[in-house]
Order: structure tokens, then sequence, then C-alpha cells
């Protein structure tokens, strides 16, 4: 098989006791020779460009190249194999290639090839770059496809992905069989999806021999990833690294973020070329030093060239790099990140300086109070590693801490310390799709586990013996998280779907506002008040995004410029209505009712919340003592609300609710509660499972509460506001248990 692989290609190996190499060495004579071979491209059947011949020359360069022999024997041999290198060594961009051509060999019988990516950005850019590199149109032979956006056909040879894009994919293909070859990119990076896959792959595998899984890592995997497919250890491919330039270590004890400063400007003035990428911890540090740098390089010497800093936050949209631009005379471009970005600037050839502070922020998961902790740490020693090759053999990395700190080995599996309801609904599903358990590396915390279940039972996602319920798998269809898609399911009881699905949409995608610098802070609070509803910020966030499609459809409005002047992140914006494009698709798919739109009624108002409190009841508070000190219910603390909120900012629009429903509770960042909506305790004694009341913990909110249920409740029903004459409704409901 491999000797076939090889002689479609042409492409000279470098290993000489490899099948693959005795084919091929006759077709290593010249590049005249070569050329004349690869007249048509096998994958189009068109003839290649000269631009073809002028990649695989640089491609030929790559440290990865002179594994291809021993890669391709090993594929052709087995189920399963794992390739080691750094983020330079070519193993996202080479390796999917020869997959394909692996699936080319016979034919595709047994499918195409998916490669995956932990961030979208990285997978549209692979995908642009190979495409390239093969010679092929992007979205036809090779593609992508991330969250809101595909760029691919079913007859698509080789397609990238985000992972967790992937597992939803299994839903409908729980067996992967579209796929011959399944490749996990970053897997030392751990996230809960890659995690996932790589535990449902192995009972995959067993049920498809002819599935080739490919592991691709930055770091040397530990022995229990080398033996997890095959109980044995796995064949290890490692790749040879092309090296760290100089590295200066300087320990700076606390003041890593002003001493990082001080080096760019310091890089800046040097006559050395080069771009510099500064890790630090915080998106609030990235955003700070961002706005240093940018006063600080009006103050530079035009002589030195423009500085511009460039804030690369982990996941947010409208801050990523433009890569492998290498136009002379450009500014000296500093890139601002964080964990978990090491492999994002793989293109970013014109990177020759990396400062990095050696420390992460993570978040820590407690399901005890049902909130993430905050856990500044140092990083791994593989991501030190990483980071240093960025500025390649001939840059300088300025490390921040001492040469002889102890980095731990790994970085800590996402699946341990996240909040696995998502993956535990996900995993109810695939066991009734047949892939009945899922063989992870490192289980799920214990707690959280019974935690996530303990909530999609309150959810109605389960029914009595554990098993996924109707509700349940209604729920899994939407890209939602649990609690997100019930509440979504109950607005199509309560007439309120239209508006429903804008809330989900907007708390599902990056926060839609922009935090400027101090001095403006008056001035975007003041613009973002424009928005606030009276009833509380998830009918504010409506608002912003009716005004958006409202100027959207004027042929006057700048829409850019108008997120720019409202202080409105343009890019979360546009992501949140693909994403409500989505779910409505999604709702008339599976055929749901979609109310007619009737938002600011005295009714509607009343389903929403309604609607909230059926998924969201166990994020429910209540002021104290008048002044802002809410009890949250579940877990007895004590929080304030966020300032960006409407009653945060107490304006007169807004006074301080006793009750209210909020999105979420940033514990341990600055103990405050985001996106909070007035209720009332009635709605919440009417909504709320009464199971999961009576196991709330004794308070005195829960005693007021228990008062109404004795006294008042039956009462508050026969009060309900009747619905207007006027008020559209539809005839068709889903009742919700």
């Amino acid at each position: 098989m491999a000797q076939d692989i090889t002689s479609l290609t042409g492409e000279d190996c470098f290993e000489g006791n490899s099948p693959c190499c005795s084919v091929t060495g006759a077709l290593s004579q010249g590049d005249k020779e070569y050329d004349d071979i690869l007249e048509l491209n096998q994958f189009d059947g068109l003839p290649y460009s000269s631009r073809f011949y002028k990649l695989l020359s640089e491609r030929k360069e790559l440290p990865v190249w002179k594994a291809k022999c021993e890669f391709m024997d090993t594929l052709a041999k087995g189920q399963f194999v794992i390739v080691s290198g750094s983020a330079k060594t070519g193993r996202s961009s080479q390796i999917p290639q020869w997959c394909a051509e692996f699936c080319l060999s016979v034919q595709f019988q047994h499918g195409m090839v998916v490669c995956t990516q932990i961030h979208a950005q990285q997978a549209v850019d692979l995908a642009l770059r190979v495409a390239d590199e093969m010679d092929v149109n992007i979205g036809h032979e090779v593609g992508y496809s991330i969250p809101l956006e595909t760029c691919s056909t079913n007859d698509t040879v080789l397609r990238y992905c985000t992972d967790d894009m992937l597992l939803r994919e299994m839903m409908s293909d729980p067996l992967l069989e579209r796929y011959g070859v399944v490749i996990l990119d970053q897997a030392h990076q751990r996230t809960v999806a890659t995690d996932v896959l790589l535990g449902l792959l192995k009972d995959i595998a067993l049920q498809r021999p002819e599935l080739r899984v490919v592991l691709l890592t930055a770091v040397e995997p530990v022995p229990k990833q080398l033996a997890h497919f095959t109980g044995s250890a796995a064949p290890l491919i490692g790749l040879e690294s092309p090296g760290a330039g100089e590295v200066v270590h300087n320990s700076t004890g606390d003041s890593y973020f002003c001493s990082a400063l001080r080096l760019v400007l310091e890089i800046h003035r040097s006559e050395e070329e080069g771009d510099v990428v500064v890790f630090l911890v915080t998106a609030q540090e990235i955003d700070l030093a961002h706005e240093i740098l940018c006063h600080e390089g009006h103050s530079l010497s035009p002589d030195l060239g423009e500085l511009l800093p460039v804030a690369v936050h982990p996941g947010q949209p409208g801050n990523l790099p433009i890569l492998g631009e290498e136009e002379t005379g450009r500014p000296r471009r500093v890139f601002l990140t964080s964990s978990p970005n090491e492999d994002f600037f793989w293109a970013v050839s014109s990177i020759r300086f990396v400062i990095d502070a050696g420390i992460e922020k993570r978040y820590v998961y407690n399901p005890r109070i049902r909130t993430n902790s905050v856990i500044i740490q140092p990083i791994s020693a593989g991501q030190a590693k990483s980071r240093k090759q960025l500025a390649g053999p001939t840059g300088k990395c300025f490390c921040l801490y001492p040469e002889d700190r102890q980095l731990p080995i790994e970085i800590r599996p996402h699946v341990v310390e996240s909040d696995i309801s998502s993956t535990v609904l996900f995993l109810k599903r695939m066991e009734i799709a047949g892939l009945g358990h899922c063989d992870f590396i490192d289980r799920p915390d214990p707690e959280g586990l019974m935690q996530a279940l303990e909530e999609l039972d309150y959810l109605a996602a389960l029914d009595n013996d554990g098993n996924l319920s109707e509700m349940g798998i209604i729920m899994s269809e939407f890209p939602l998280e649990p609690q997100m898609a019930k509440t979504l399911l109950a607005s199509c009881e309560f007439d309120c779907v239209s508006e429903v699905v804008i809330i989900a949409a907007m708390l599902t995608v990056p926060t839609c506002f922009t935090v400027p610098s101090a001095d403006l802070k008056p001035e975007a609070t003041q613009c973002h008040m424009k928005f606030q509803n009276p009833e509380g910020d998830h009918f504010t966030l409506i608002n912003i995004y009716k005004a958006f499609k409202q100027c959207q459809q004027d042929p006057y409005c700048n829409v850019a410029k108008w997120c720019q002047d409202l202080y409105l992140n343009h890019a979360a914006l546009l992501m949140a209505d693909a994403l409500r494009a989505e779910i409505t698709d999604t709702l008339k798919r599976i055929e749901l009712p979609i109310s007619v739109p009737a938002f600011g009624s005295r009714s509607n108002t009343l389903n929403i919340k309604r609607a909230l409190l059926a998924g969201f009841f166990m994020q429910v508070a209540r002021d104290v003592d008048g002044s802002g000190n809410y009890f949250i219910l579940t877990h007895r603390h004590v929080a304030q609300i966020h300032p960006l909120s409407g009653y945060g900012a107490k304006s007169p629009k807004l006074g301080l609710p006793e009750w209210v429903l909020f999105h979420e509770h940033s514990f341990f960042e600055d103990n405050c509660l985001r996106t909070a909506t007035h209720i009332t305790p009635e709605e919440f004694i009417q909504m709320a499972p009464q199971y999961f009341f009576y196991n709330l913990p004794p308070s005195e909110s829960k005693d007021i509460l228990q008062n109404i249920l004795n006294h008042g409740a039956s009462q508050y029903q026969e009060q309900k506001p009747p619905i207007s004459q006027e008020e559209p409704q539809t005839s068709d409901r889903c009742v919700i248990q």
C-alpha cells in the first residue's frame, strides 16, 4: 500500500531502509525528471502550477519531511500512530496531506481525512495553506468547518475542523464512517473535546478496523497516552526540532508585566528587525499592555519605525493577526497573548523575539458552588519549549523566570477541572448510538460528574433509569449549554421563541460589550445605557441585537462604525447573528414551533422570564439587605451584581431588585453576578422543579419561598395577567414537563 501511495505522489523520501524509499528513489534524480512525472494533480486531475513546485521545495526543508517514509509505512501497517513535533516542524500542514495521499491510494474506499484543531482560526489558516500547497481550490478538495462557518463539500478530501465540531458531527455519524483517517492535532493541550474524541475513537476503531487514527502533539506524550489505544505503546514518531535560538532567563519576581513591556521597547529601539510575541497571563494584562504600548509608540522616534501592538485573546473574535506577512517596511508587530496560544503563531515566520512570563491563568470548575475558580500557575515544560521555538533558530526568547524553576511535565487535562454537563449530555446521546463507553485517558472528577448528572436530572434531560429522555435528546440537538437548551425548549411552550433565540445567541458568543480605557469608561457606560431595558440585562441584549439588525438593514448605516461608536464588539454581534440563524434552522428541522415576535408586551415579558427560569432556576439570588448583597440560593454565597449590568450601573432606569436570575457567577475573579434580570419569588416557585426546591440548603430566603408556596402560590396563579387579544399567538405548542 505504501508503494502505491508514493508512486502516486512521486515525492522523494530521505530514509533509505523504507519500502517507499526504494520505489521513489528513481524519482529523485533531478527536478526536471520530477516535474515531468508530476504533470497532473492526482486530486483534481489538472496540471500542477509553477507555484506548487516552489512550495514543494519549501516543504522539503521542513523537519517533518525526513519522517515521511516512516510515517507512511506506520500508517499502512497499523490503526494508530502518534507524531511528536513542535509547531514549526510542519506536522499540522504536511501529515494531513500525506493522509490524503494514503486515502487516495485506495480510492477513498474507507472515507476522507479530517484533522481537528483547538482554535477555529488555526483550522482556517491551515486549510488555506494546505490548499495552496496541494494546488487545489479551498472549499473543494480541501476545506474547513468551524462553529458558524463551513467551507467544504461532501466530496472534500481533507477537512480541517475544531475538535468540538467533530463531536457534533458524531451525533449524525457516530462511527465517523465518512472518514478513513482521523487526525487529532494539538493533543497535548488536552481539551475536553479532544479527550472525549480520544475516548470514543478507541471504541470506534474496534468496530472499524480500516480506520486510521493519528495523534499530533507538540511534546512527547506520557506513557499512559502512548498506551491508550492498544494497551501497549502505540508507534511514536519523533520529529527533529528546528531548535530554539538564544534563551535568556531573567527572574523578575512579581513584576513580569513591567519587565515584558520594557523589553518590548528595548527590542524596538535596537536595529534588529522582527516581530515580537509576548505571553502574558490574563485578558486584562493583554488589554492594558496594548493600551500602554500604543501610548508609548507615539512618543518613539519616527526613525525607529512604527510599533504596532496586536491583542490576541484566546477564543475571542476580531483580534486575530494576519499570518505570514513578509513585506518589508511594515510596522514591527507585537502580539500580546496568553495560553493556550503557543501553537497559534505557526505561520508567522517574521517572529524573532518571544517574551514569556512563564505562568498562566486556568479556570477550575468547583461543582459545589457551580462556578469556576481561577488559578495562576506555572506553564508546563512542553509549553515553555514551544514558546522558545517560536522565535526560530536565529531569534531570541526572554524567559521572565529563573532557569532552575521546576515546571510541570504535562498540561493538566481540562476534563478533570471543567464543568462537564454538556459533555455528559453528549455522551448520553452517544449511548443511544451504540457507543456505550468513553475510555478517558484521565477520568473526570467524580464530584463534577455527579453534579453534571444531577443538573441534567433537574432539567428533565434524564429519565428515571438515568438514560437520556426525549427532552434530553432534543436538548442535545442544539449547540448550547444544557440550561440554555432547556430555556429554548421552554420558550416553545410560552410563545417567546423569537426573543429567547436572540438571548441564547447573545449569551453563547463572547460578550458584545467592549471595555475601553479608563478615561473612556464613563462614555462607554452612557452608550450602553441607551439600550437598557427596565426588565433586566437579558432584555437589554435583545435591544442591542435588534438595534444592530436595524443598522444592518439601513443602507446609510456603517455597521462597523456604529458598533465602534457605541463600544460594541462588531465581530461578536456577527457571531450572534449567525448563531441565531443556526438555532432557528435547527428548530425548523426538528419541527418545533417558532412564535411570532411580541417583544415589549406584558405577557411576552412574563413568558421570557418563565422560559429563562425553566433553564436557570439553579441561578437565582436574593438581595438580603437592600444594598446589593445577593445571597445565592444553591450554595449560600453572597455576591454583587457586575458593574456592566444595568443594575450594577445604578442608573435611574433600573433600581436594585430583590430577586434576580443571573447567567454567570464569576466567583474568584470579582465575585459578581453577570447578566441579571429581575424576577419575583412567585415566578421562581412556579418554574423550579419541586424536588430541586426541597433540596436547597436551609436559609431565610428558602423560608420566604416556602411561606409563599404554602400561602400564595395558588393565589398568584389565579392572578396571572391575561393575554391581550391583539398579541399574536401560535397554535402549536410543545409541552415542557
